[in-house]
């Protein structure tokens, strides 16, 4: 199970890189740019095929959204120039929390 966390925390990082390197896409229309995204995104899925051999696929899944979307969110702000405001905020912590109680409520 460690290794599976670890591969899923690898996965998140690869896909939330990928995600934040869609501006760089250009709508698929720099070749260069849009080669990077595709490739993480491909990556970061075969790390999830792998890591669902070891855990619920419902589980990975929820952590890998969950993590995801609130990461994106954060770097979005952070980095790319996006709003974050209160409903955002509210909004990544209910997804956290949503990622907790699906955890919390699955037996091992």
């Amino acid at each position: 199970m460690p290794l599976a966390l670890a591969l899923l925390t690898l996965a998140i990082l690869v896909e939330v890189g990928a995600s934040a390197l869609l501006p760089k896409a250009e709508g698929f229309t720099n070749p260069g740019w849009t080669a990077v995204v595709a490739a993480g995104y491909l990556f970061a899925i075969w790390l999830l095929t792998i890591v669902v051999k070891k855990m619920d696929v419902s589980i990975a899944y929820a952590i890998w959204s969950g993590v995801g979307t609130a990461a994106i969110a954060i770097i979005g702000y952070l980095w790319l120039g996006e709003s974050m405001g209160p409903a955002k905020i509210a909004g990544i912590t209910l997804i956290v929390l949503g990622v907790v109680a699906l955890n919390l409520n699955t037996a091992h």
